[in-house]
């Protein structure tokens, strides 16, 4: 077997002949491939720190992806590729830098998305489920709102005259994205038919609404001109649609596509307020945009699963040709961009207990940050990328080395599947609580077991292919949906300011990583050290 071995590797002769004690490893020793590339690896990190300031900053998160589903996604990438699997690296994982972030939330010792994107973009640790908003206010009681509302990383941007961006898979109105531009007392507030009366006659604004009434929001609350978003991708058109079919997208797939009670369509809203702006549903428009800003509302709700893309009615970009074509956009602005870009769906399989969508949208993922990596100048462009949360997510047994992650654990020098106490075979992914067991062949749509009827406990897998698409892992507790988990998640980090990236943080120094490299504190022609 041999062990990934990085460009930069040294022989063993260059790397330990200055050094006496050298001579009392065997050669053998010395010249082990694992030991060679060890040492190439520690050497490397002897490189001179990267330069403090940074012209651009792309913070991409993971929804969901604790270690255990990096582990998994970075073992299945390699043996699609061919490789036993364990030694491989998914690209952002060799990045110089890595911190682990503490990620509970100021009431919850296991977060949500809400409490922990605003930490992540205002530097301020709030409770779950609320948005934009510190730990002062009450969830779902839109009175407490008022003086609670904090600052965003993108507002700040904006301010600077920088350009603003934000990608995601999910709802341009789900918590992960919506913390870029939103403030709200409750995450679930995406469209008005959501906010309950009493909230939206104390003037708690929906989420969609918020979106587009950004500019005009922040040009009120500094006093100051800004640009807006200028590019957004997503999903999540159904709460930005009116209720009435004759404001159908041409790709509706539901009979009434918007949930809007109060008859606003916000598309057409936002292209008054930008009407130099774009519109666009689907590949064909996405292909075409070559200027901002730009709206791109790809689905009714979340988009597709990656590996089911191609079921899409009018086609959806992936998440590395949006987040191409956002630097392709930004990057020309003269003042830099802060770009935000969450792959949403990785958290949604994990929920409906589907390891396989989990897994192929994380590998789908580390190709996005590969896109990013190669389309700008690693001395201008500092790269974080980093979860919100974990899940209940686990990697056990005894599987010997090259065994199908996917599949059923069998032991170290055996060929057959072990077996449990009851004499049954394990997979050596399983989730600690969730739906349960599904095996629905090639079916790629994780979602579909909230359809379905799982089943919770141990069942007999001797004639299941747990490698296939439609394999759902078992359970140990029966839940309507797999939790999130409370462990650390990993940050990793390139490009200027990536040093301030180590050690075990708090989830809201993100947002200081963010702000010192592109001293967003700063208004334009100031110089401040820092």
């Amino acid at each position: 077997m041999s062990p990934y071995a990085p460009a930069c590797a040294l022989s063993a002769a260059v790397l330990f002949a200055a050094t006496a004690n050298a001579q009392a490893l065997p050669a053998a020793q010395s010249a082990n491939p694992w030991f060679t590339s060890a040492a190439a690896e520690l050497q490397a990190k002897l490189a001179p720190a990267p330069p403090d300031k940074a012209r651009n900053v792309i913070l991409f998160v993971g929804d969901g992806m604790g270690v255990s589903t990096l582990t998994a996604a970075r073992i299945l990438d390699g043996q699609q590729r061919g490789m036993q699997g364990e030694e491989n690296l998914l690209g952002f994982e060799r990045f110089p830098y890595t911190a682990l972030v503490k990620t509970y939330n100021v009431d919850a010792q296991v977060p949500d998305s809400a409490g922990t994107m605003t930490a992540m973009l205002s530097g301020v640790k709030t409770d779950a489920g609320v948005l934009g908003v510190d730990a002062d206010v009450v969830r779902g009681d839109c009175s407490t709102q008022q003086g609670n509302a904090l600052v965003s990383a993108v507002e700040l941007a904006e301010l600077k005259g920088m350009a603003t961006g934000i990608v995601t898979t999910a709802r341009l109105t789900h918590a992960t994205p919506a913390a870029a531009y939103a403030t709200s007392v409750d995450r679930g507030w995406e469209d008005d038919a959501d906010v309950p009366e009493a909230a939206a006659a104390a003037g708690c604004e929906d989420i969609a609404s918020q979106f587009v009434s950004f500019r005009q929001r922040i040009e009120a609350r500094h006093a100051r001109s800004i640009d807006g978003i200028e590019v957004a991708f997503g999903g999540g058109r159904r709460h930005f649609l009116p209720a009435d079919a004759g404001a159908n997208s041409a790709e509706a797939r539901s009979p009434i596509e918007g949930d809007r009670a109060d008859g606003r369509n916000l598309p057409v809203e936002w292209q008054a307020l930008y009407p130099e702006g774009r519109y666009v549903i689907d590949q064909a428009g996405f292909e075409s945009l070559s200027s901002t800003p730009v709206l791109g509302l790809f689905n009714e709700s979340h988009l597709q699963f990656d590996a089911d893309r191609d079921n899409d009615l009018a086609g959806e970009p992936s998440l590395a040709d949006m987040t191409g074509k956002a630097i392709e956009l930004l990057a020309g602005d003269p003042e830099g961009y802060l770009l935000v870009v969450e792959s949403g769906r990785i958290d949604h399989a994990h929920h409906a207990g589907s390891a396989f969508s989990a897994l192929t949208d994380t590998i789908a993922f580390a190709q996005a940050v590969d896109v990013a990596a190669q389309a700008t100048d690693p001395a201008e462009t500092l790269i974080l990328v980093t979860a919100d949360h974990s899940h209940v997510f686990t990697i056990s047994g005894y599987p010997k080395r090259g065994n199908p992650i996917l599949g059923k654990v069998v032991n170290v020098g055996q060929q057959t599947p072990a077996t449990d106490e009851d004499d049954l075979p394990y997979t050596t992914l399983g989730y600690h609580n969730g739906r349960g067991f599904l095996d629905l062949g090639e079916e790629t749509d994780a979602g579909v077991s909230y359809i379905s009827n799982p089943v919770p406990g141990r069942q007999d897998l001797t004639a299941v292919d747990t490698t296939r698409p439609g394999f759902h892992q078992e359970v140990l507790v029966p839940l309507e949906a797999t939790a999130p988990a409370g462990e650390d998640v990993t940050l990793h980090a390139s490009g200027p300011g990536a040093q301030r990236v180590n050690g075990v943080i708090e989830q809201n120094v993100v947002f200081h990583v963010v702000e010192r490299a592109l001293q967003l504190f700063d208004l334009p022609g100031e110089e401040v050290t820092r």
